[in-house]
């Protein structure tokens, strides 16, 4: 018989019960076979591109693991000519890997930012950028509201009296919305209020990397602020199909976080396989043979906002139920928010078309959505199943006189 449950066991299970009550309860699921994928990350398709994987076969090593922390001996003359390969190819000083995009921000933001300094922040900054806040030295941290270049100067004028470093941390392009963020004007205005040896931008690239910028620099090459902003974080793990992530900056601030950053410090390093993986996804990118995959994944974009744009035209109950972005996203991300996102992600899973419910405490209360993403490997007839799916399911609520309130207040979600 299974022992009894220990007090602390006894807690733990009434946290869990309370977010099965409310419907918030988190649990591992697998994906179902044969489903279109407009759920995951892999926004270029090369999860499944033969000619990736043939290219990560040439490059496999004969190690397999690195062995140990990268300050020991996981470190090789792959790990550190990756870094300088892909420093070029983002036309940045120099970069450093870790394991994760997570581990980068929260071991970044943890060690950088020095005693009194200020940390001003987009309020819907991923959950990582928040645990290396927790961790700083930092004296203050203010968050300014999302995307807003007039709620970033008010706060960056509340910083002007005094000497001590402040960083803005902005994402390029945000994951539960799919909304860009003014880049170049955030940077012009913490040059102007602050300037350049006070203000020092952070930029995350995760959801940009592949997908925005010449041959998939992101963002901030997109627009030339290569020289402008302090530091950029890239990850492998979506648009390029692997894992890990690094950190763009100085060659101090490599060393910096070399010495200071206890997630690069602490913990074996990434594996040769990876390695060999991110190798391959950016000899993929420096070669151009991506381009034809981001110029199909923006096409696919168009046509599917544009879809969703003549169904709330033509459909009251779509107008009523479903709350659509108000302009054509820049990025894969489409966030359909309405009032009970569990049943309509059901519905569509039923139908083959893999979605996620996103849903409180991943998203604030009352921004509930259906996260949907596209990938180059889309087809327009699954963008065409999917449009006339949720149609259909619209039309069937309203036929059940389920009552579902107007979204046009909501406001916009965080991760």
């Amino acid at each position: 018989m299974p022992s009894p449950p220990t007090p602390l066991e006894q807690t733990l299970s009434t946290h869990l019960s309370r977010r099965l009550t409310t419907s918030t309860l988190r649990t591992l699921t697998l994906p179902l076979p044969h489903q279109i994928d407009f759920s995951s990350n892999d926004f270029l398709s090369l999860s499944a591109s033969p000619s990736l994987r043939t290219l990560f076969l040439s490059l496999l090593p004969p190690h397999l693991g690195s062995g140990g922390s990268r300050l020991l001996d996981g470190n090789s003359v792959l790990a550190c000519t990756l870094e300088s390969r892909i420093a070029a190819f983002h036309s940045a000083d120099a970069g450093l890997l870790f394991n994760s995009g997570f581990d980068a921000n929260a071991g970044f933001f943890a060690a950088v930012p020095q005693r009194g300094d200020t940390v001003v922040y987009d309020e819907k900054v991923h959950a990582s950028v928040h645990d290396g806040m927790r961790l700083s030295r930092a004296a203050r941290r203010v968050a300014f509201p999302h995307n807003s270049v007039e709620g970033l100067r008010e706060v960056l004028e509340g910083e002007k009296e005094g000497k001590q470093n402040v960083f803005v941390a902005v994402e390029s392009v945000y994951s539960m919305d799919g909304d860009v963020a003014p880049l170049r004007e955030m940077v012009q205005v913490a040059e102007e209020v602050l300037g350049r040896e006070r203000a020092y931008v952070v930029v995350d690239e995760a959801h940009a990397t592949g997908v925005l910028g010449a041959k998939g620099r992101g963002l901030v090459c997109e627009l030339g602020l290569e020289g402008r902003v302090f530091a950029r974080l890239n990850t492998f793990g979506k648009a390029l199909a692997g894992n890990g992530a690094i950190i763009l900056g100085s060659h101090t601030l490599r060393s910096y976080l070399i010495n200071y950053a206890r997630p690069l410090i602490y913990t074996t390093f990434l594996s040769y396989p990876s390695l060999a993986l991110i190798q391959a996804s950016y000899e993929m990118l420096e070669s151009g043979r991506s381009e034809a995959l981001q110029a199909k994944l923006h096409d696919l974009i168009r046509t599917l906002y544009k879809r969703l744009e003549d169904l709330q035209r033509t459909s009251s109950h779509a107008r009523r139920i479903l709350k659509i972005p108000s302009v054509c996203p820049r990025s894969p991300i489409f966030a359909v928010q309405l009032a009970n996102p569990k049943a309509l992600a059901s519905s569509l899973q039923e139908q083959g078309m893999m979605v996620r419910a996103v849903v409180s405490p991943t998203v604030p209360a009352g921004t509930e959505r259906v996260r949907i993403c596209l990938h180059a490997g889309n087809t327009v007839e699954e963008i065409e199943k999917l449009a006339l799916a949720l149609e259909k399911w619209c039309e069937s609520q309203a036929e059940e006189n389920t009552e579902h309130q107007p979204l046009d207040t909501l406001e916009r979600a965080r991760l």
